[in-house]
């Protein structure tokens, strides 16, 4: 089990959602997971962070 967890709200976020995955990605301490969750989004939101979690099993989106 990570021993942090980062749940980041996001809506329509798509323009800023990678910027903020990255972010943690960069963090120095490695035990982490992220969870994106995603309340109806009408743009590419989920689509941007199902490609970055796909690179990085850390990263998990949640759609509402």
């Amino acid at each position: 089990m990570p021993l942090v967890s980062v749940v980041t709200p996001a809506w329509n976020a798509a323009g800023f959602v990678e910027e903020t995955i990255r972010s943690v990605q960069a963090q120095t301490m490695p035990d982490w997971e992220m969870l994106v969750v995603d309340d109806c989004s009408t743009d590419d939101t989920a689509a941007v962070v199902e490609r970055l979690a796909a690179d990085d099993p850390r990263v998990r989106l949640v759609r509402q």
